[in-house]
């Protein structure tokens, strides 16, 4: 494994500084990310009281030697860098090392470890930075680091806690994203002595997405797989159908981190334009991967933004993977109109004309057509609101049309609305040529934004935007 060594001055400068340790949270994170670095396969993370008073991350790591458990305690000391070029190609979510030291400053800190080759474990315990004791234990493979008494020694930031329900919430949310990221890693969530979450951890995505996110958003999923000049996408997107009102389903990975990235959230949401509603959201979880060379995560203190070498080949591979799998894979069902050759298609004012369907309201044509007649409706019939007592047919009015384009409408009542009239407009069904075999039937228009069409046993809504 990798000594764990000092940064020299001139690179612990080069990187920026990193963030403050503020909330249990914060702490979770810094763990659980050394833990995965470490090549953890199975990582069990315990808290009580949201954190504040006990967290406890467990996992079977490779382990830290007997010689450098008191070195990875101090501020710079990592094995994942040891030259200024390793920060221009990142591969590890950790790399400034400052983790320990921040969270050893602030609390009561215990690590017990032991790595393959050692024949006995080894304990060392800090309380505010300060070494307590150090010493031989008995422990399996990895290691356990419990942390106790967030903040017991600065009172200011004490208070700015929030609720312990808050903080639970916010370790919680640092879990499904880092079990979403990794798929091969079982992750295990345990909150004031109850079970909260568990991955399997078999590398299969859609089996971490089922367990992070429930079974409703794994099942409206469609499957992502992508390559564009050199840049990977893969993973799932929602179904059109399923779009949210809000953002909080979109979940970006590059090479194995979670990143918030204005270049990819732009790229789905073009993709998905014309396929959902104007004030919804698509949601996905997608891994990107690329040449950690191209990528600069170097940026932030949370390294959660990165800087692309190049956004717009990037931009272009999560447009048209999103793109290519809405078409190729979205089960939206299609009409499809088999018009005879010798027959006109229906007038385009047709739509404009077609009555308006209200809530509660289906209006149904059915007139038996001749070869080369017409569907026609004389413009001085008006429609009145039908009320719940009305007997279920409209009322006659002086005229009629004759009985070979006579039209038999029947309204079938609901609870709620009732047939309007739309405002200034002559409801008004334009003639038209509709052959005697046509195999389908125009039903009416719904919101003034769905025709209704009816085919067989089938209800089509065409939307005609």
């Amino acid at each position: 494994m990798s000594r764990i060594r000092l940064l020299p001055k001139h690179i612990a400068e080069k990187i920026a500084a990193g963030e403050v340790v503020e909330r249990p949270a914060s702490v979770v994170k810094e763990l659980l990310e050394n833990a995965i670095d470490a090549g953890a396969s199975i990582i069990n993370l315990e808290i009580k009281n949201g954190g504040v008073r006990f967290i406890r991350v467990a996992d079977n790591c490779v382990g830290i030697s007997a010689a450098d458990v008191p070195t990875a305690v101090l501020r710079h000391a990592t094995s994942k860098i040891y030259e200024e070029e390793d920060l221009e190609a990142i591969g590890t979510l950790g790399f400034r090392g400052e983790a320990l030291a921040s969270i050893t400053a602030v609390s009561k800190v215990e690590i017990i470890t032991r790595t393959a080759d050692e024949l006995e474990g080894n304990r060392i315990v800090f309380h505010g930075g300060e070494r307590i004791e150090q010493g031989p234990a008995g422990c399996p493979k990895g290691t356990t680091t419990v942390v106790r008494d967030l903040f017991y020694n600065t009172p200011a930031r004490m208070k700015f806690l929030k609720k312990d329900v808050t903080e639970a919430h916010a370790v919680r949310a640092v879990v499904e994203r880092l079990a979403l990221s990794h798929p091969e890693i079982s992750f295990g969530f345990l909150k004031d002595g109850r079970k909260e979450m568990q991955t399997p951890g078999d590398n299969r995505l859609i089996a971490a997405i089922h367990a992070v996110l429930g079974r409703e958003f794994a099942q409206n999923l469609l499957p992502v797989k992508y390559e564009l000049g050199g840049v990977s996408v893969s993973g799932f997107v929602l179904k059109p159908v399923s779009a949210r009102s809000n953002r909080t389903m979109q979940f970006f990975f590059l090479n194995g981190r979670l990143v918030r990235s204005r270049t990819a959230v732009a790229a789905l949401e073009q993709a998905y334009k014309g396929s959902i509603m104007v004030g919804r959201f698509p949601g996905c979880v997608l891994h990107i991967t690329l040449s950690s060379a191209l990528v600069d995560v170097n940026v932030h203190p949370a390294k959660t933004e990165v800087r692309f070498a190049n956004e717009k080949s990037v931009f272009e591979a999560i447009y048209y993977a999103v793109k290519t799998t809405i078409a190729e894979k979205d089960p939206r069902p299609s009409l499809k109109l088999e018009t005879p050759e010798t027959h006109e298609a229906p007038s385009a004012q047709l739509e404009d004309s077609l009555p308006v369907l209200n809530k509660g309201v289906q209006l149904l044509f059915s007139a038996p057509v001749e070869k080369q007649s017409v569907f026609h409706m004389d413009p001085a019939v008006v429609y009145t609101p039908v009320s719940h007592e009305a007997s279920g047919t409209l009322p006659k009015t002086s005229s009629v049309p004759s009985t070979s384009e006579q039209m038999n409408m029947e309204v079938k009542k609901e609870n709620t609305c009732s047939l309007e009239k739309a405002p200034d407009e002559k409801q008004v069904v334009e003639e038209s040529s509709f052959g005697a075999q046509r195999s389908f039937r125009v039903v009416g228009q719904c919101f003034t934004t769905y025709i209704l069409v009816e085919q067989g046993d089938t209800l089509y809504m065409i939307d005609k935007h």
